[in-house]
């Protein structure tokens, strides 16, 4: 694999733009390849390299050494990833040769990348043995993939079609009973199931935070932080397009982006909803009237290593706490919709307890009109769990985490 000055030089232009983490990963990528003109030829070399950076940051500026520039960072980086399947241009072959000496010298800790905070954590959490096991799976390449529209088609007879079509190894999701996957990303966006809304890109987790919800037909549905509505499309399906199934979200784009998946997926029940924030006005017409409510809340988002590797630089102690006092009061808000009787989900993709298991237990300490009822994501019975979880090492998709919640009927 022959590495190009230019693409040395694009590489370092990358970690450099990106080193502040003030933007979302893919974005400072796609800034790069366009703003340096990168050629195809280089494209996945640069790209590669950028996120090797991202996921091995520790070790990869260990390698470099301190104070280096971001072209030895850059140069490091692809010593990390490649080691010797990379031709360095001319000049470069004794740095790279030290770097790929310095990579094979270093410790059991740099190589888990993650930073000190977040990896005392989890070790708190889960004891020093599942740590490990846990951040070696994070560094792991994501597996690829995609949800069946049930209103369109059954997962057989597409698995069937995919496998004589190019993919001979998409396999039925282990846990998703409409889930497919690839073990690596492929653009699918221009295949015809894509095209006509067959198959939708989904993690096996997110595919099962919505079946968890157990929305049934004619019911009336809220997606309450839907995003750009992948869980919600999910959610139509369950209902067969019946009912009623309310998008909400404070972010215009993001609904806006629902628009053409809504379109392809042939579900005519949702209806999106733009809110100020959690307790808009708009939402009082909706009190207590709610069979389900989703809250897939905002979080750090560090179950989802896997695929966005800059959040672990991206989040802190600090706005971890800052996203905890929000998802108590998003919790709150959410909960006013539900009927007597009906269900609240409360989910996020993250891996910290505080996120997680304190937010529910604080919620129900505050309201004693509330029961948890025990369930799992794991198609297995709930036992004794009160909360249902996926670890990305045990389960094999991203982190996350459920809690559904039972409105008592009585008004005591």
């Amino acid at each position: 694999m022959l590495l190009r000055p230019s693409a040395l030089s694009a590489l370092a232009f990358a970690i450099q733009s990106a080193a502040k983490f003030d933007y979302p990963a893919d974005r400072t990528l796609s800034y790069v390849l366009r703003e340096k003109r990168v050629g195809s030829l280089d494209r996945q070399l640069v790209a590669e390299g950028y996120y090797a950076w991202l996921r091995h940051r520790l070790s990869v500026e260990a390698i470099a050494g301190d104070g280096a520039k971001f072209d030895a960072i850059a140069l490091a980086a692809l010593a990390r990833q490649f080691r010797r399947r990379v031709k360095v241009p001319p000049g470069e072959e004794d740095r790279y040769a030290k770097f790929l000496k310095a990579d094979e010298a270093l410790g059991p800790h740099p190589r888990r990348e993650l930073p000190t905070w977040l990896w005392d954590r989890l070790g708190v959490q889960y004891g020093n043995e599942e740590r490990l096991v846990l951040a070696d799976s994070l560094l792991e390449p994501a597996s690829f993939d995609l949800r069946v529209n049930t209103l369109k088609a059954k997962r057989d007879a597409i698995l069937g079609r995919l496998q004589k079509e190019g993919f001979p190894d998409a396999r039925a999701t282990p846990l998703s009973p409409v889930g497919i996957r690839l073990p690596h990303r492929v653009d699918i966006s221009r295949h015809p199931l894509f095209e006509d809304g067959t198959l939708e890109v989904q993690d096996e987790g997110s595919q099962l935070l919505a079946h968890i919800v157990g929305a049934k037909r004619g019911e009336m549905v809220i997606d309450f932080c839907a995003g750009a509505g992948g869980k919600t499309l999910a959610l139509a399906a369950m209902m067969a397009s019946t009912g009623r199934l309310y998008a909400c979200d404070v972010s215009e784009r993001r609904l806006d982006n629902l628009g053409p998946r809504l379109a392809r997926s042939g579900a005519s029940n949702v209806q999106t909803m733009r809110i100020e924030n959690e307790n808009d006005k708009r939402l009082d017409k909706f009190i207590g009237k709610a069979d389900r409510v989703l809250v897939d809340a905002l979080c750090s988002g560090l179950g989802t290593l896997k695929r966005n590797p800059d959040l672990k630089w991206r989040q802190s102690p600090t706005s971890v706490k800052e996203l905890v006092e929000k998802q108590k009061s998003i919790l709150a808000a959410a909960s006013r919709l539900v009927r007597p009787g009906g269900r609240l989900v409360y989910a996020t993709c993250s891996v910290l307890t505080e996120e997680n298991e304190k937010i529910a237990e604080s919620f129900l300490e505050a309201n004693p009109g509330w029961i948890i009822v025990p369930s799992s994501l794991r198609g297995e019975e709930a036992g004794e769990s009160r909360f249902a979880q996926l670890l990305p090492h045990r389960d094999g998709c991203d982190g996350f985490f459920a809690a559904v919640f039972e409105r008592s009927t009585s008004e005591d």
